[in-house]
């Protein structure tokens, strides 16, 4: 049985430090713990370790244009650094208050892409 379990939680606070310990400070706005709950970046999804201290995140980012947003699945190894996994292309437009069905489904779609790849690294391809 696996350690591994989803944590439906604030946004964990190591993936924002390492993320800009790695890259440099203000790289990472999408995870910013400071930024109000209301106000970060939906859906993601996160899963953590308790046994070796590792944990994934699967969150929305982008760089100037916020509508303009992909997911990205961040893994925190249990002795520092941040990897980026690479589901392939999960690039979106932001749905916003009067966003199409078109543009929600693609939305939902990159997301469910970017938390399947992310379980098959912690699960393995036996799901």
């Amino acid at each position: 049985m696996s350690a591994w379990h989803p944590y439906d939680d604030l946004l964990m606070p190591a993936f924002y430090e390492r993320f800009e310990q790695r890259w440099g400070k203000g790289t990472a706005p999408f995870l910013d713990p400071g930024v109000q709950i209301h106000l970060q970046p939906l859906p993601r999804a996160q899963w953590i370790n308790p046994d070796t201290g590792a944990a994934v995140a699967v969150v929305p980012i982008w760089a100037t244009d916020p509508r303009h947003r992909s997911f990205g699945v961040f893994y925190l190894p249990p002795s520092g650094d941040i990897w980026v996994l690479h589901p392939g292309h999960t690039a979106y437009l932001e749905p916003g208050k009067n966003g199409t069905e078109e543009q929600i489904t693609l939305r939902n779609d990159a997301f469910r892409k970017a938390v399947n790849h992310a379980k098959e690294f912690i699960y393995g391809t036996q799901l």
